[in-house]
């Protein structure tokens, strides 16, 4: 009788096989805050700067407006946060507010995860990169994390996140103390380049035509969700509609070149 290991055994001998790509996973960490630094961080930091402005005129201190940055994780909802605190409105409906806005993540997270998680990653693995995914993060995810193997892409994951993190908590402490100094059109400006840098990375990860065209038929509803969606669903309108709309486009284009 053979000493050869059976064939059957192949299989389950090579899915147990980690794919990191002959690097470690500390590597892969390393490169995602690499690329982290070379430009997304400086973007959605600058973008933060004016919540640690908002935090103080509402009365925080800077350990409050730091703590917003990572615990919420998202320009928009700290926002609603401090302005309805300094509105003296009531807490419920603070609460209630900052989770509608919050519900345009679910499509991120819903198209990120599955890109970084293995058969063995943990449940509290999966919940703290759901909470590190955030627009920026998502959007130079998706372009970035496939190419990197899929064993080492949570270590690349959580290098790129936790330098965006770092970097934000910063720009939201120096905001605090800093824009007072700043005429309130530049500080609303700053707020507005996280979103102008997120339709500019979705035009550059375009890839298809059905991609162009859900981004140019977002743009041109747009108008139309924010006068009339739901306050905190708008977005999340927005990308059904879009999306379906430029589905279905596609579809019938693809129908009339086949007849």
């Amino acid at each position: 009788m053979s000493d050869a290991t059976p064939l059957h055994d192949k299989p389950a001998i090579a899915e147990d096989a980690e794919d990191l790509g002959g690097r470690s996973r500390v590597a892969w960490f390393m490169d995602g805050a690499r690329q982290a630094m070379a430009g997304p961080m400086l973007i959605v930091s600058v973008s933060l700067l004016s919540v640690g402005g908002l935090a103080r005129d509402a009365g925080f201190s800077v350990e409050i407006a730091v703590a917003s940055t990572l615990l919420l994780w998202a320009g928009p909802a700290q926002v609603l946060f401090f302005g309805a605190v300094a509105a003296k409105t009531s807490w419920p409906v603070i609460a209630f507010t900052i989770s509608l806005s919050s519900v345009r993540f679910v499509p991120m997270v819903v198209s990120l995860v599955p890109v970084i998680r293995t058969k063995r990653t943990s449940l509290p693995t999966l919940l703290l990169a759901a909470h590190c995914i955030a627009v920026t993060v998502w959007a130079e995810g998706m372009r970035r994390i496939p190419l990197v193997p899929r064993d080492g892409r949570m270590a690349f994951f959580f290098g790129f996140s936790f330098i965006c993190f770092l970097g934000t908590s910063i720009a939201t402490a120096i905001g605090f103390v800093l824009i007072g100094e700043l005429p309130r059109p530049l500080a609303a400006g700053l707020l507005f380049m996280t979103p102008i840098y997120f339709v500019a990375a979705l035009t550059r990860n375009a890839r298809r035509p059905i991609d162009s065209l859900a981004l140019v038929l977002g743009l041109a509803i747009a108008p139309l969700t924010e006068a009339f969606a739901p306050r905190g669903l708008d977005l999340m309108v927005l990308g059904v509609v879009g999306g379906t709309g430029a589905w279905l486009i596609q579809r019938a284009l693809d129908a009339r070149a086949r007849a």
